[in-house]
Formats: structure tokens, sequence, C-alpha cells
């Protein structure tokens, strides 16, 4: 049941005003893409709409649109839930970001400035932080946080458009290996760091590219084990 899934305090609070629909489509979609509702479990209205403080015809509409974009799976006579995603579909999610995110730290590399360094280097130690308190929720923000950051410094509007389009599918893979990637995942952002800092456009490239692809490798050794 939805009220033995959600830890306690899991739930957004829906601002008002606005669309509530919508409102309810985004509350919705942080708790599957943080886990909090996990993957195949089952999402019954009334009790979403019980959660939430909201009637049923809002969430049927959040539940409608998160299907069409794959996130929930609407079975007939059964209900809905929260779409399981296979390998094959992580396999391709994780190759593209791969290579959106090794372009946008040559970019980054190529017109770096002190200010961004900075913030790079902020972002690290907030990661690190989080991995010493063991910290999965703290360690996932602070990695999509990182990695939004070289996108912003790649300076390029239609990469990053793109790369938006999976940011959250993205979180949604590495949360169940933030902690087994752990510590090395941010010694490598420490690498691309100092690639970056460099102006090393080529290293910055390496290091991206081989930073996402063992995440993409954890994944599939988490799904095989």
């Amino acid at each position: 049941m939805l009220s033995r899934g959600l830890p306690y305090g899991a739930v957004p609070k829906l601002e008002r005003p606005g669309p509530l629909r919508e409102r309810v489509y985004e509350a919705l979609l942080e708790l599957i893409t943080t886990r909090a509702l996990r993957p195949g479990q089952h999402l019954v209205e009334s009790e979403l709409a019980g959660q939430l403080g909201v009637s049923r015809q809002p969430v049927r509409e959040a539940l409608q649109r998160l299907n069409t974009e794959g996130w929930v799976d609407l079975r007939p006579a059964q209900g809905a839930f929260v779409h399981e995603p296979t390998e094959e579909e992580a396999d391709q999610l994780l190759t593209v970001r791969t290579l959106l995110e090794a372009e946008a730290a040559r970019l980054a590399a190529a017109g770096i400035d002190a200010a961004g360094v900075a913030a790079l280097e902020d972002l690290c130690a907030k990661g690190e932080r989080a991995v010493l308190d063991d910290d999965v929720d703290g360690a996932v923000a602070a990695n999509a946080e990182f990695h939004a950051k070289v996108m912003e410094l790649a300076g390029n509007a239609v990469l990053s458009e793109l790369a938006a389009q999976v940011d959250r599918r993205v979180r949604w893979y590495y949360t169940p290996v933030a902690r087994q990637r752990g510590k090395q995942s941010w010694i490598e952002h420490r690498e691309l760091i100092a690639a970056i800092t460099a102006g090393d456009e080529h290293g910055a490239t390496a290091v991206m590219r081989t930073h996402t692809e063992h995440t993409r490798h954890t994944y599939h050794d988490r799904e095989r084990s």
C-alpha cells in the first residue's frame, strides 16, 4: 500500500495557486525519480489523492501523463504501477548521457573562468561531505548539481536543453548505485575539475566519458547481481 511505501515526510507539499494538475504531476514525478515510489509499486489513486490532499481527478490526469512519458504503466483491470526500467532502456539513456556530458565537459574546459572552477569545487566538496555522512539523497542531489553546473559552464543552450530532457531519468538510474559509486565518483569529479581548470578539452572529454561510463557499468552490474 502507498501509506506503507512512502517514508515519513517524503510527500511534497503542493503549492497554490497554480494549475493543480501540474503540481500533482511534478509531485508524483519527484517521488518516482527519488524512488520514494519504487519501480513496480502499485499506485492507488485514492491513496495518492489522500497523501497529496487533492481530489482523485488531478491524480488521474497526472498518472495518464506519466504513462505517456514512460514513468508509469497503466494496466487494464489492474491499475497504475511505477514503470520498471529494462536494462536496455537504462543502457540507451546512459549512453546518450555520456555523449551529452562529454561534449559539455569539452566546452566547459574551452571557456572556463575562476568563478566556474570555484563553483565546481564547492559542489564537489558538498558531495564529498554527503558521502562521508552516508547521505545518499544528499550525494544524489549534489551529483545532479555538479553535472548541471558543468552543463551551464558549457554555454550551449541547445545542449543544455537536451541534457535537461534526460536529467530526471539519469537521477532515477543513479540513485540505486550512488552508495556503490561513493567516494570514487567524487575522485573522478576532482579529476574533471583539474582538466577543466587546465583548459584541457581533450582531457576533460576523456575524464567525463570514463566517469559516466563507470556509472553505466555499475548500474548494469547491480542489475545482474
